[in-house]
């Protein structure tokens, strides 16, 4: 199952494909499942093994509540971890510890069967099992030496060596058609001439870049299939409307206040304040020509007087006959294009989010009117500005998707929802924010301290037990 809150499943249906060719049941109760499901069906149906699956970071404290209940409930079965968001030193130091029976990180779908198999091996299991608790006795053992040993700066002089800015000499570039601006049933053809396909083969576990993975020596036949499969499933999509594309973009008035959160207002007036963007800093020790980064030093503080500008954006291809097509699929029981087809709608939303993108820096902010690159040069991000998504490493608390969807209207213009978790439904779905200073760059937030949660929970209006449930993935 897919855990509660969370609706990626690409990977989770791979690892049942794989299990099922050989030999094993398996009983996919799908996305966004409540513990109590998971754990009663598996008592109905005396399943052997349990797996959980997810990609939004809450699902990794909602994996630790499923092994909590498991252990509540006196369950023996071995809990399998898997999921993009998930690793060995997570599943060892936040969820192993809340149940004494085997919990193990699958990396990938490649390693399930051999993990599964092992565990249900009479003569495998005991020496198995011994050494993934003593492999993970050891890294809790060294994460605490890490913890330690690690250096973070007060969050005071972190945003003293944050990244700066000559205002004085720096001029923000003035949208030249701000608001909000919807598109509703955009070209998929259109969209399909950005598509990435290198996350395309990443999907499938495929390691190379494309177009080169489609001559390697080791995948490359195969690689070479699926491409063939994938042209000929997106022809479909794009011929016969199997998929729509809506999607949302705004620009405004903005100011960094409060050194690291950013306020977007409603006109240039600056006086009425649609959002309050809170953004997260880097504490990490750096040597002094790294600044410590935050998101808000690419905007304007509103102290300087200067008049600066933020986009922000909601796209999905999930659209259309998403469901029906699907539905489809799962009841001539083909797993294979179930999976090709969401796998194509999540590279349509991204291809779709780089289109849009690419609209705004050229035309509807305009501060890069005379951008001439090429789809490999805008698939390597050869331009001026970011479009950081919360969620991600440089701005990776995710209930900052709730106000910015108010900001968009973005369920009304987009069809789109955001789940308990905030998770985008439908999937194959990408938001975030539009940058457009010429240093503005991607960086990882990694570990925060205390002073930094607090806060943090402060301007936004938490009590210390939210902020740390948001915030657990980061706090060192």
């Amino acid at each position: 199952a897919t855990v509660k809150g969370d609706v990626h499943d690409i990977g989770k249906n791979i690892v049942g494909v794989v299990l099922q060719c050989n030999n094993f049941e398996v009983i996919d109760l799908g996305v966004m499942v409540p513990a109590d499901k998971i754990l009663d069906t598996a008592d109905e149906v005396g399943a052997d093994i349990i797996g959980l699956s997810g990609l939004i970071t809450p699902s990794l404290e909602e994996m630790t509540n499923v092994a909590k209940e498991m252990q509540r409930r006196g369950m023996k079965q071995p809990l399998l971890i898997g999921g993009a968001t998930t690793s060995r030193a997570h599943t060892a130091v936040k969820i192993e510890p809340n149940y004494e029976n085997p919990v193990v990180w699958v990396p990938d779908a490649s390693r399930a069967v051999g993990v599964a198999s092992t565990l249900l091996s009479r003569d495998l299991r005991e020496a198995y099992v011994a050494e993934v608790k003593t492999d993970y006795a050891r890294i809790r053992e060294q994460h605490a030496g890490r913890g330690e040993a690690r250096k973070l700066l007060s969050l005071e002089t972190a945003r003293e060596r944050g990244f700066k800015t000559d205002w004085n000499t720096y001029a923000p570039p003035v949208p030249k058609q701000p608001g909000i601006h919807v598109f509703r049933d955009y070209d998929l053809a259109e969209i399909a001439k950005t598509i990435d396909w290198t996350p395309f083969f990443q999907t499938w576990e495929l390691a190379g870049r494309y177009p080169k993975i489609l001559d390697d020596e080791v995948v490359g036949e195969e690689a070479r299939k699926l491409f063939a499969d994938a042209q000929a499933m997106l022809q479909k999509i794009i011929g016969e409307k199997w998929l729509s594309a809506n999607g949302v973009i705004g620009l405004f008035p903005a100011n960094t206040v409060n050194a690291d959160d950013i306020e977007i207002y409603a006109d240039e007036s600056r006086t009425d304040t649609l959002m309050t963007w809170h953004n997260l800093r880097q504490q990490m020790e750096k040597p002094l020509d790294r600044p410590n980064m935050c998101l808000a030093d690419f905007v304007a503080p509103r102290e300087t007087g200067m008049k600066d500008y933020l986009g922000a954006f909601a796209v999905t291809a999930g659209g259309g006959r998403f469901d029906e097509k699907l539905a489809e699929f799962e009841k001539a029981h083909d797993d294979y294009n179930a999976i090709l087809f969401k796998a194509l709608a999540d590279r349509l939303a991204e291809a779709f989010a780089e289109k849009l993108h690419q609209q705004v820096r050229t035309g509807f902010w305009g501060y890069a009117a005379d951008e001439n690159l090429s789809n490999e040069q805008v698939i390597n991000e050869e331009y001026r500005g970011i479009r950081p998504a919360p969620g991600y490493p440089a701005c990776p608390e995710h209930t900052e998707k709730g106000p910015l969807f108010d900001l968009l209207h973005a369920t009304e213009n987009t069809g789109l929802i955001l789940t308990e978790s905030f998770a985008m439904w439908p999937a194959a779905a990408v938001s975030g924010f539009y940058f457009s200073h010429p240093k503005s760059a991607y960086f990882a937030v990694a570990k925060i301290g205390r002073d930094q949660l607090e806060d943090y929970a402060r301007r936004k209006g938490w009590d210390i037990a939210t902020a740390e449930k948001w915030l657990a993935p980061n706090l060192a």
